[in-house]
C-alpha cells in the first residue's frame, strides 16, 4: 500500500530536479571553443615576451614594462567597457576586443622597436579589457546557478590547454632552424604572425554565434547601484586583489626567472609553461565537482592555501627540474580555484551588474598585479632570484585567510 502523499511525491520530485546540473547550451560551448584560437596566440606571446627577449638583449626591466602597461591600459578602460557591457549589450564589444588580437600580434611579428611593442601592449590592453568585461558575464547570462559551475570550468580547461598549446611551441625551434637553416629570429616571427592570423578564427566564430543571439540591454540602468551586492563585490575585489598583488611579482616573469637563475631558454620554459597549463586545464575539470562536495568558498580555500605553501617552497629550491615539478603543482591548485571564483562573484551580484563587476573585480587585481610585475623584474634585474617568492606567498596567505574570513556564510543567489 503507497501511503506517501502527492505532496511528499513532489518534494521528492523537486529535490531530485535540483540534484542533477542541466545541460551547457550549445551556444555556450562554441563560445568557450570559439576562444581557443586567440588562447593559444597569447601563450605564444607570452613566452616571447617573458623568455625570447631577455634572450635576444632586452631586459627583465623592458619585460616588466611591456607586461605592466598592458596590464595598465586594461585597468584605466575596464570600468568604461563594463558599463557599455551592462548598459549597451555584451556581444559587439566581445567581438571588436577579439578583433585586436591580430594586428597586436603582428606588430611583434613585424618589428622589435619598443615604441612599437608598446603600441602593441595598448592594444592588446583595450582588448583584454573588453574581454574580461562581457566574458565571464555573456556565459553566466545564458546558464543557471546549478550548471555555471561546469560552465566556468570547460572555459577555464579550454582557454588553458589552448594557451599551454602556444606556449609549447618553441620546443620545436632548434629542430626547425636546423632542419631549415633559419635564424632564431626568424622562426619566432614567422610563429608570431602565423598566430596573428589564426586569432582571426575568434571573431569569425563569435559573428556566426551571436548574430541571433538577443541579449537584455538595460540603457537607462544606473551607472553604479549602493547595497548589498556592490558592498560584496568590493569586499570579494579588494581580497582578491591581494592574490594579483602577490602573484604580479613573480608568476609573470617565470620564465624571465629560469632564464636568469638556471640559463635555460624559452625553447624549455615555454614547453614547461604548456605543461603547466594543461595540468592546470585538467585539474579544473575537478572544479565543480570538489564544490559540490565541499561547497564553493571552502573549496576556493583549500586549494588556493596549498597553492600558496608550495609558491613558498618555490624559494628555497635550486634545482631547475624541482623548481618546474613545484611550480607546475602550484599553477594546477591555484588555478583550479579560478572557475569557481569567477562562478562564484556572478552568483552573489544581481544579474544587471554582472559586466560592471568583471570589470571592476579584474581593474581592482589587475592594478596592484601591474604596479608589481614592473616591481618584480627590476627585483629580478638586482639578481634577487627568492625575494619575489617570499612577497608573492606572504599576499596570497593573507588573502586566503580574508576570503574565508568574510565569505564563508555567503551563498550565491542568482
Amino acid at each position: 500500500m503507497n501511503t506517501a502523499s502527492p505532496r511528499n511525491d513532489q518534494t521528492i520530485v523537486d529535490s531530485l530536479k535540483a540534484s542533477v546540473s542541466p545541460r551547457l547550451p550549445s551556444r555556450v560551448k562554441w563560445l568557450i571553443v570559439s576562444n581557443a584560437f586567440t588562447s593559444a596566440g597569447v601563450g605564444y606571446l607570452i613566452v616571447y615576451i617573458t623568455g625570447y627577449m631577455p634572450e635576444v638583449g632586452f631586459s627583465s626591466g623592458t619585460v616588466g614594462l611591456l607586461v605592466g602597461v598592458f596590464g595598465l591600459v586594461t585597468i584605466v578602460t575596464g570600468i568604461p567597457f563594463g558599463l557599455i557591457s551592462d548598459r549597451m549589450g555584451r556581444k559587439w564589444l566581445l567581438l571588436l576586443g577579439s578583433i585586436g588580437v591580430g594586428p597586436s600580434l603582428a606588430i611583434f611579428a613585424l618589428t622589435s622597436g619598443l615604441s612599437y611593442l608598446l603600441v602593441s601592449a595598448i592594444l592588446l590592453g583595450l582588448a583584454e579589457a573588453a574581454s574580461l568585461t562581457t566574458w565571464n558575464a555573456i556565459i553566466a547570462d545564458q546558464t543557471v546557478k546549478e550548471n555555471r559551475n561546469n560552465a566556468f570550468s570547460w572555459s577555464f580547461v579550454v582557454g588553458t590547454i589552448s594557451f599551454g598549446v602556444g606556449s609549447a611551441v618553441p620546443f620545436v625551434f632548434p629542430q626547425l632552424q636546423t632542419a631549415l637553416g633559419v635564424s632564431s629570429a626568424t622562426v619566432h616571427q614567422s610563429f608570431m604572425m602565423f598566430f596573428a592570423l589564426l586569432s582571426v578564427a575568434t571573431p569569425v566564430f563569435l559573428v556566426l554565434l551571436l548574430r541571433n543571439y538577443a541579449e537584455v540591454v538595460r540603457p537607462g540602468a544606473k551607472l553604479l547601484k549602493s547595497g548589498p551586492s556592490m558592498r560584496l563585490l568590493l569586499k570579494f575585489s579588494g581580497i582578491n586583489s591581494l592574490i594579483g598583488l602577490g602573484a604580479g611579482f613573480i608568476i609573470p616573469l617565470i620564465p624571465t626567472w629560469f632564464y636568469l637563475k638556471f640559463a635555460i631558454p624559452d625553447t624549455y620554459s615555454g614547453p614547461l609553461l604548456a605543461v603547466s597549463n594543461v595540468t592546470i586545464g585538467l585539474s579544473a575539470l575537478t572544479s565543480s565537482r570538489l564544490a559540490k562536495t565541499y561547497g564553493q568558498v571552502n573549496s576556493i580555500a583549500m586549494v588556493t592555501g596549498s597553492a600558496t605553501v608550495l609558491m613558498l617552497s618555490l624559494a628555497f629550491v635550486f634545482n631547475p627540474l624541482l623548481a618546474a615539478g613545484l611550480y607546475i603543482a602550484r599553477a594546477a591548485l591555484m588555478n583550479m580555484a579560478s572557475p569557481l571564483m569567477d562562478s562564484y562573484l556572478m552568483g552573489i551580484i544581481t544579474v544587471e551588474e554582472r559586466g560592471l563587476a568583471s570589470a571592476i573585480n579584474s581593474i581592482i587585481w589587475r592594478l596592484p598585479n601591474s604596479v608589481s610585475t614592473v616591481l618584480g623584474g627590476s627585483i629580478l634585474e638586482s639578481g634577487m632570484f627568492d625575494l619575489p617568492f617570499y612577497l608573492a606567498a606572504g599576499f596570497y596567505a593573507v588573502s586566503v585567510t580574508l576570503f574565508y574570513t568574510v565569505f564563508r556564510k555567503v551563498s550565491p543567489k542568482n
